[in-house]
């Protein structure tokens, strides 16, 4: 994946914007945050909940010597499974995970690490096991072209309801969800094609539980979008936590929480409200957020995020140092 000038951009927006509200819940469920504490586990890419197995979430490294998934266990952070996926051949970019109906893992490997521009990307797909304990599963390898040629993506989302699967874009000015096949095939080629766009340089994104929701993420912040039968409207700005290298979103199982992972050595993973979820409601339901409106002009605080993310566009040099520092390894 694409660098970003994660250390020197946490400190300004640290002092830019201050720490955001905790989000009161139980716990039970993660919904009050957790830490990776696999030592393996360094570039947490990708973030699911589990439906089947309470409190655990899917994650993976972008960068692997294999296809692997690992199941954390929110209350204590440890590794209680890890998934070797065959069939699929040797990883490139493995950037998210995504749970459709029926407990079906999807994985997007779909990233252009080193600026490499893929002329085909890869979607993996497997049966969420039954059993958390280390084992090989083979999965199914979807070959995926856009229909507007070679792009890096990062967020690969799957339809709770109808197990569509779509990809978005990652581009500086905004990029662009794009919807695939009704049904992907395994023996041809998948072509996705741009169907509505994303007003953010975007890092993964999530359907809620009932898939009426899109919450999509960036390193300075996010959006929530009503789905709106596949013509997404937005709803405004979600309040995402200031992390080193904000890489991850879901929502918890029953949609009332997003958790937000980023990557590094014992990552947090942090929680942050739901439009339209307080008091246990779901997205779905009538309510109101802190984090509504039309992303435009809401107060003062917008005021301070419009400066930090100026302040985070003017250390594009030090990614791409990075960048190149990288290829040079």
């Amino acid at each position: 994946m694409r660098r970003s000038p994660s250390l020197l951009a946490s400190a300004l927006l640290v002092l830019a914007l201050g720490a955001p509200a905790a989000v009161a819940a139980d716990g039970d469920d993660g919904s009050e945050g957790f830490t990776i504490k696999d030592p393996g586990i360094t570039e947490s890419s990708g973030l699911a909940a589990s439906r089947q197995h309470k409190g655990i979430y899917w994650t993976h490294n972008d960068q692997d010597e294999g296809a692997y998934l690992y199941a954390i266990d929110s209350k204590t952070g440890d590794t209680v499974a890890t998934i070797t996926m065959t069939g699929v051949g040797t990883p490139r970019d493995i950037e998210a995970v995504s749970i459709g109906p029926d407990n079906e893992i999807y994985v997007g490997d779909i990233g252009d690490n080193d600026g490499v521009q893929w002329s085909y990307v890869w979607v993996y797909h497997l049966p969420e096991p039954k059993q958390l304990k280390d084992q090989t599963i083979r999965a199914t390898q979807y070959v995926v072209k856009y229909s507007d040629g070679p792009r890096d993506a990062e967020s690969l989302v799957v339809h709770p309801r109808t197990g569509r699967v779509y990809i978005i874009d990652k581009q500086e000015d905004g990029g662009h969800l794009y919807d695939g096949p009704a049904q992907l095939s395994a023996s041809g080629t998948n072509v996705f094609k741009p169907i509505a766009p994303i007003d953010l340089w975007t890092t993964d994104a999530a359907f809620s539980p009932d898939g009426q929701q899109l919450a999509v993420r960036g390193y300075f912040g996010g959006i929530a979008y009503e789905w709106n039968d596949g013509k997404p409207k937005r709803q405004g700005r979600l309040s995402v936590p200031l992390q080193g290298q904000g890489e991850s979103v879901t929502y918890t199982p029953d949609g009332s929480t997003l958790l937000y992972g980023t990557e590094g050595e014992e990552s947090p993973v942090e929680p942050g409200s739901v439009p339209g979820a307080e008091d246990g409601k779901s997205p779905s339901e009538d309510g109101s957020s802190a984090a509504d409106g039309d992303g435009a002009g809401d107060g003062p605080d917008d005021n301070l995020k419009m400066a930090a993310i100026a302040l985070g566009a003017g250390l594009v040099v030090i990614y791409g140092l990075k960048r190149l520092l990288r290829r040079g390894s």
